[in-house]
């Protein structure tokens, strides 16, 4: 029975992600759905988007192993991202009526700016995508019983999921997540309430992790354990700014207003909805304990599939969850396929073909919305890394390439090309060489690099002004 929910399921909304594609009828459509979008869908689609694999599967693995201090990322660094949005970007941003956030650096710096800030983009999201791709290979898995292997659940969900992105864009995206927000929300609050009776009610959980010290959040009062906790917590909190996929949702609203108030109330929503799965999952250790130390070293992702897939969870319980864990990684899926390619196409391909008409450049993004598909399934395939960890590293890239020249240019009307290209370039040497040399040294790479992109975009714009002001004297 499970297993055919889940195939009608799909199907289903695979076929709303089909219908809403008639709404596309130029590029605007498919990358921003025309800036028409009502608040209550744009803070679905905000919600839905943030809360994917890794909210359900890879935070509640973390948080057993290592408390709230591992998951200081994601969801505390996460939804203070979609709040600061919302407070100091979405209205400037959305003023300048732009179709990606590469538009923003070309036209507050210069085309070199936007070619380089928008690769780092773009290779941000193998890492996200890849986790959600992934985490439906390994849905598909589960509740097939092992029929289908995890490899092939990957190209499945994949494939599915492209059809409708590719055909309908942000208008497609956005309507599908509305309603699977919908199926998030009361999945998890029933889920939730049906496995606090299992355990012994809320309580006794909130109680047993609590002696555990599994709410302690701060680090070792140690300079490197400072250090990096502090790196996690700016990696998604900044480095999830100058994204794509948020940038989209938006500048999709009716208005600034409605930009910048559905980004605040979506991270208020998605903060207190990702505590939910730390809850079923820590529940897992009171319920069913063998499982949960037998799977610890294994893989702790499927701690919470498996408690979920055991005989004392109803099967109407089973079909709510995957139901919901189904929606979340969809929503997430699809949007972080359209972001990089929408950007890829309309701030790399676009300059090389200026004259090119708006439907022939609509099909262009379809193309390489397919060849970006192809690329990141490969490359879940191949990594053996944690969902949890591919979401959080795919941040580091615009920590140190593309959120001081967001920042400075927004907000310090002193910073010039010179500074951006230098922020972009000391950000990403020092990073890389960090990574490369001292990778688990005192100072956490991405830290290093954004301490670089600062100092690379003080010095340029100081001392261009200085050269200016000596040529004119």
């Amino acid at each position: 029975m499970l297993l055919w929910f889940v195939i009608i399921y799909w199907i289903i909304s695979v076929a709303i992600g089909i219908y809403a594609a008639k709404w596309v009828h130029n590029t605007k459509d498919f990358a921003v759905a025309g800036r028409r979008l009502p608040m209550y869908i744009v803070t679905a689609t905000v919600f839905a988007t943030w809360f994917g694999s890794e909210t359900v599967l890879g935070i509640p693995a973390t948080f057993i192993k290592e408390g709230f201090s591992g998951t200081i990322a994601d969801p505390f660094g996460s939804s203070l991202c979609l709040i600061l949005v919302g407070l100091f970007f979405a209205r400037p941003l959305y003023r300048m009526n732009l179709i990606t956030i590469g538009d923003y650096y070309r036209k507050r710096f210069s085309r070199p700016v936007e070619m380089l800030t928008t690769l780092c983009i773009v290779i941000s999201y193998l890492g996200w995508v890849g986790a959600q791709i992934k985490a439906l290979g390994l849905v598909f898995n589960v509740v097939s019983d092992g029929q289908i292997t995890q490899q092939w659940g990957m190209i499945i969900g994949a494939s599915t999921v492209l059809v409708y992105t590719m055909l309908g864009g942000m208008f497609s995206v956005a309507i599908t997540d509305f309603i699977q927000m919908i199926i998030i929300v009361l999945g998890m609050l029933y889920i939730g309430w049906e496995v606090s009776g299992l355990a012994g009610g809320v309580g006794t959980v909130v109680a047993h992790a609590a002696s555990a010290g599994k709410f302690n959040i701060l680090p070792a009062p140690e300079l490197k354990d400072i250090l990096w906790f502090f790196a996690a917590w700016i990696t998604m909190m900044l480095g999830s700014i100058p994204q794509q996929d948020v940038f989209q949702r938006v500048q999709s609203g009716k208005s600034e207003n409605i930009a910048a108030n559905s980004s605040i109330l979506g991270g208020c929503l998605y903060f207190c909805f990702a505590f939910i799965p730390m809850f079923l999952a820590y529940s897992a250790s009171l319920i069913d304990p063998k499982m949960v130390a037998a799977n610890l070293d294994k893989d702790p992702q499927l701690i919470l599939p498996n408690l979920i897939l055991s005989p004392i969870v109803p099967i109407f319980a089973q079909i709510m969850f995957f139901g919901a864990l189904l929606s979340a990684i969809k929503s997430c899926a699809s949007a972080t396929l359209l972001a990089p390619s929408v950007s890829f196409s309309e701030n790399i391909l676009k300059p090389f073909f200026p004259r090119i008409p708006d439907h022939k450049f609509l099909n262009l993004m379809r193309v390489v919305i397919v060849g970006f598909t192809i690329l990141v399934t490969s490359f879940a395939l191949s990594t053996e890394a944690s969902i949890y960890k591919m979401v959080e590293n795919a941040y580091k890239v615009t920590l140190v390439g593309a959120f001081v020249p967001l920042v400075c240019g927004l907000y310090w009307k002193r910073s010039t090309n010179l500074g951006a290209m230098l922020a972009i370039v000391f950000g990403l040497l020092v990073w890389i060489g960090f990574e490369t040399l001292k990778p688990e040294g005192v100072m956490p790479p991405q830290l290093a690099g954004l301490v670089a992109s600062f100092a690379g975009m003080i010095v340029g714009s100081l001392a261009l002004r200085s050269l200016q002001r000596e040529a004119t004297t």
